[in-house]
């Protein structure tokens, strides 16, 4: 039956459904296109949403797993979530914390658990590169690296002398550089239980990273707690939110303040004292620490209101936003001032600010669309505001012009928000994400602990449209919106891939061509299996051990063609692991069960996979 259409081609289907569905979840007319389909909604909106089967999404969405200690990669603008990257969490489907490889990268005793918050690509000239994602790991004061062309996790480093990695940015110029972070805790030094009342032995540091090693560069160290950061495209600053300048240890303490500080880092002064011998070190460590607090010439503290939480750096590189969290404004600080800040001409941190319009209650992050335009996430009033920099900037100077050009209902309380390409120099205009911390009435209950709730929202005109809601697991806490053009991901791995170079290292010691060798060596209590794989069989269907040795199992994946992923796992006995098309992993285990234990290809790979197995027989 034909369905009646009115002037914009709408069914009267689509009308009454959208109609009902904002109803019952309460949405008035306040909220833009809040609650309705995405088909509907990209109808509506300047850009399409619907990828059909075959089409490919036009952006990669890099998502922090918070709790979970992941990544995710959803694409844009459909939203369906296309891969997890283990990082700081233990997987079962790819043996990330259970393969010698994985290992190798994860430490020694690494702990259980990761919180990963801020996930931000490399960048060359301030336009993302595609070489790199850096994301923190607050809960174990750890920084990780992923490989953008296979998405896995290639380095993990444990940054020093500091607790609680939290804000993270990269240098954006002339490339990465340094990975910039903040330890948000303050600690006593020593911290070694002997001082730990008395506050002014407390401190914490803004540290830099090595992106290219993955070791700690410096350390400085700050008065206050670091927050969020984000570095200029010249290379010559970067900027961290800071609270609790009263420097207290319970919330009381730390609410006296009408004002704490965004903190500017001076790099080339930094690195200059570096280089003449300037620092100190801390303990065990050998990195440079340098003094920050107020007084230092390696940084400028400018007073803002109040609680300030993000830091975000516009895309044509003249403004650093610190968002006021428990005040209603957002502090617009323009970076060629920095250089008369630093030289004396200005004496006056404040005169830095050029615009601190107020948006409405709890500004956290801001985001941009390369257009001249902020979004900024109001966490009490549950929105997204759209401003405008420039009338902002009129508006600090008198002149009496209305900065606000839209608020846009959100559900419920956002926190970070991100454009499509806003970080970089590139930034288009077309997509914002809101990452809503609670979706109460949103989706189907499912129990005491709610999903999340990201939304998607199209910025391509000049009215704000939301097009999608969808529910996410264990708080993603940030996200980066990044152009496909970017990244180029290999197909199937390279033989000299340096992700299990030491496992190809180990082989050669034993005489084994990986990509023909089926062979076992014993070496006392101590087995060796090389085997390769190729759909649906493994090069050995039995492999003999006695009760109590420690056996490697080590795989080569022959297949040479994409999409034919390999598995291993080894029945009760805790161990599996993903081996894609020319890829040799490995694993370790104790066998201390007598008797006969199946092993068997848990990724599907061919019609015949239910039979790709062999059998591990320890004898008692």
């Amino acid at each position: 039956m034909t369905q009646e259409k009115d002037k914009q081609g709408i069914s009267r289907r689509d009308f009454i459904s959208a109609t009902a569905i904002a109803g019952v979840t309460g949405a008035g007319i306040g909220s833009g296109m809040v609650g309705i389909s995405p088909a509907f909604a990209a109808k509506e909106s300047g850009n399409a949403t619907a990828i059909h089967p075959g089409d490919l999404d036009e952006y990669y969405g890099f998502w922090s797993g918070g709790q979970s200690g992941e990544v995710r990669i959803l694409g844009l603008p459909s939203m369906r979530e296309l891969m997890r990257i283990p990082v700081f969490n233990y997987d079962s489907a790819t043996g990330h914390g259970i393969t010698n490889e994985s290992k190798r990268i994860l430490g020694d005793n690494a702990p259980l658990n990761g919180d990963a918050h801020h996930p931000h690509m490399s960048f060359t000239n301030g336009q993302h590169d595609g070489r790199y994602v850096f994301i923190n790991d607050k809960a174990n004061t750890r920084v990780a690296r992923i490989r953008c062309d296979v998405m896995k996790t290639d380095k993990i480093v444990n940054v020093p002398n500091v607790q609680a990695i939290h804000g993270l940015r990269l240098q954006k110029a002339p490339r990465t550089g340094y990975v910039f972070c903040n330890a948000e805790f303050r600690i006593p030094y020593p911290n070694d239980g002997s001082n730990m009342e008395d506050a002014g032995a407390y401190r914490t540091m803004f540290n830099a990273i090595d992106g290219d090693s993955m070791e700690v560069a410096w350390q400085v160290i700050v008065d206050g707690n670091l927050d969020n950061t984000d570095a200029d495209y010249d290379g010559n600053y970067a900027c961290s939110t800071c609270y609790n300048s009263e420097e207290g240890f319970t919330l009381a303490d730390t609410m006296r303040n009408e004002r704490d500080w965004a903190v500017v880092f001076n790099i080339p002064r930094i690195e200059a004292a570096v280089k003449a011998g300037k620092f100190t070190t801390l303990g065990d460590s050998k990195v440079p620490v340098l003094d920050g607090r107020h007084g230092s010439e390696l940084t400028a503290y400018i007073p803002i209101p109040k609680s300030p939480h993000g830091l975000n750096t516009s895309p044509d590189g003249k403004y650093f936003v610190a968002n006021g969290k428990l005040s209603p404004t957002v502090s617009v600080i323009e970076i060629a001032r920095l250089h008369d800040l630093f030289s004396g001409k200005i004496t006056e941190p404040r005169d830095v600010i050029v615009a601190e319009p107020e948006l409405g209650l709890g500004p956290l992050h801001t985001a941009f669309d390369g257009r001249g335009n902020a979004y900024t996430t109001l966490f009490i009033d549950s929105q997204i505001c759209k401003w405008n920099i420039a009338d902002a900037i009129k508006s600090y100077g008198g002149e009496k012009v209305n900065y606000i050009r839209q608020k846009l209902d959100v559900h419920y309380q956002p926190g970070h928000n991100h454009t499509s390409m806003g970080e970089s120099n590139e930034a288009d205009g077309k997509w914002l994400v809101s990452l809503s911390k609670f979706s109460k009435d949103r989706f189907l209950p499912v129990g005491p602990l709610h999903a999340e709730n990201d939304q998607l929202i199209d910025i391509s005109g000049e009215e704000m449209k939301l097009v999608h809601d969808g529910p996410a697991y264990a708080e993603p806490h940030d996200c980066e919106i990044v152009h496909r053009r970017k990244i180029r991901t290999k197909k199937i791995w390279e033989r000299d891939d340096p992700y299990f170079a030491e496992t190809v290292a180990r082989a050669k010691k034993d005489g084994i061509t990986l990509e023909t060798d089926n062979k076992i060596i014993r070496d006392g209590n101590k087995v060796r299996v090389y085997m390769t794989s190729v759909a649906p069989s493994y090069g050995l269907n039995e492999i003999k051990v006695k009760k109590g040795d420690e056996v490697t199992v080590t795989i080569t994946n022959l297949d040479q063609i994409e999409d034919v992923s390999h598995g291993f796992t080894l029945i009760n006995h805790g161990v599996a692991m993903e081996i894609s098309p020319q890829q040799t992993a490995s694993l370790t285990f104790t066998a201390d069960k007598p008797g006969v234990h199946w092993y068997y290809c848990q990724w599907f790979c061919h019609a015949l996979h239910m039979e790709m197995r062999g059998r591990l027989l320890v004898e008692a």
